[in-house]
């Protein structure tokens, strides 16, 4: 079996070791500073588990010697350290990470590399791109590539419209920082909160702006290709408008620790939630305008005798099945592996990947 490490043992880690150590493929062990998180993610499986201080680079070499390959379920900052221990170790690299300028540190360390780097492969980044590509390849020209998720509550009860359902860290960085978008076929930053729309969705109104980091690397790759491509996360309507009002004008976007402070102290988390994902591309097929869509919801459910929310299974189905192909052969076995570089065909058909089916 092929050793695999898990550092991170927070809510999508622990599923991510559930996915991969029940598979009866992988040797799995996880490792982070909270050693009650790490065991709490080795009991899904039966696994080992070891307190990792992901700050300390001594600590994670040693922890990676003699693996396959090393899967950052960390807060984003963590990765820089995790991904240059892995190059070191020889070990193959996969994370999460929405951040862009974290993605950018971890594609330089994928030069020239013997292993393969695979950042950027859970939801969004990760999934949605596999789609948009999928969606925007028998195109002839690409006119508008639109990709929309939210990770929202079923039942919204307050007036965000919104519960906690991953890294409150995230949530924020992915509010305030700049967002990669192709706009008349010039790669551009719009700012996030910006640019809202409205969406309906099996008859369910939502809305729709900017935020960072959704693109992964997809913008990139289709330089030259797309006229107009765009990442917006989805929430239940005036959601925006009260953000803007908490980042902007009472400045919490220059107070983050503080920001977080407050929504953790306010805004719960929920075990009953959802995630919407809507990807549209048009332009020419077959000599018509044609537009091709792909929408879906996954909720919250049990799998194994476990319950789990629909943000850890998307998101960690996203990386299991990117994990997977890799070992399968299915993706480049070097360098830099962009999530344009999976098949959807060969995603829906993968074992982690058919929980989005």
């Amino acid at each position: 079996m092929k050793k695999v490490l898990i550092l991170g043992g927070g809510k999508i880690g622990r599923m991510v070791c559930f996915l991969l150590g029940t598979s009866g493929d992988y040797e799995v062990h996880v490792g982070d500073l909270d050693a009650g998180g790490a065991r709490a993610a080795a009991a899904t499986y039966g696994g080992t588990h070891e307190q990792v201080d992901l700050a300390d680079p001594a600590r994670v070499a040693k922890f990676m010697e003699g693996a396959w390959a090393v899967v950052s379920c960390a807060p984003y900052h963590c990765n820089p350290t995790i991904a240059s221990c892995a190059r070191t170790a020889g070990a193959h690299y996969f994370d999460l990470t929405e951040d862009v300028h974290v993605t950018r540190k971890v594609v330089e360390l994928a030069k020239d590399s013997p292993t393969a780097f695979l950042p950027q492969c859970g939801l969004a980044p990760g999934f949605i791109t596999i789609v948009a590509n999928h969606l925007a390849k028998p195109l002839a020209r690409i006119d508008d590539l639109r990709l929309r998720v939210g990770a929202l509550p079923m039942h919204p009860s307050n007036a965000l419209g919104y519960n906690l359902t991953w890294s409150t860290e995230g949530v924020i960085n992915e509010y305030i920082n700049d967002c990669d978008a192709v706009v008349g076929g010039q790669l551009v930053n719009v700012p996030a909160l910006e640019h809202i729309e409205r969406l309906v969705i099996d008859g369910v109104e939502f809305e729709a702006f900017n935020t960072s980091g959704g693109l992964g690397t997809l913008a990139e790759s289709l330089k030259g290709r797309v006229r107009n491509l765009n990442y917006k996360t989805i929430r239940f309507p005036g959601h925006c408008d009260l953000m803007r009002f908490l980042l902007h004008e009472l400045r919490f976007s220059e107070h983050r620790a503080q920001l977080k402070e407050v929504l953790e102290r306010s805004i719960p988390s929920t075990m009953d939630d959802q995630v919407v994902i809507f990807v549209s591309a048009s332009g020419m097929l077959d000599g018509r305008l044609c537009e091709r869509v792909y929408a879906k919801r996954v909720r919250a459910q049990s799998i194994g005798g476990h319950h789990w929310t629909a943000i850890q299974v998307t998101t960690a189905a996203g990386i299991c099945a990117a994990i997977d192909l890799f070992a399968q052969g299915k993706t480049p076995s070097k360098g830099l592996v962009r999530m344009e570089d999976i098949a959807f065909d060969d995603f829906i058909a993968n074992r982690f990947g058919r929980y989005y089916g």
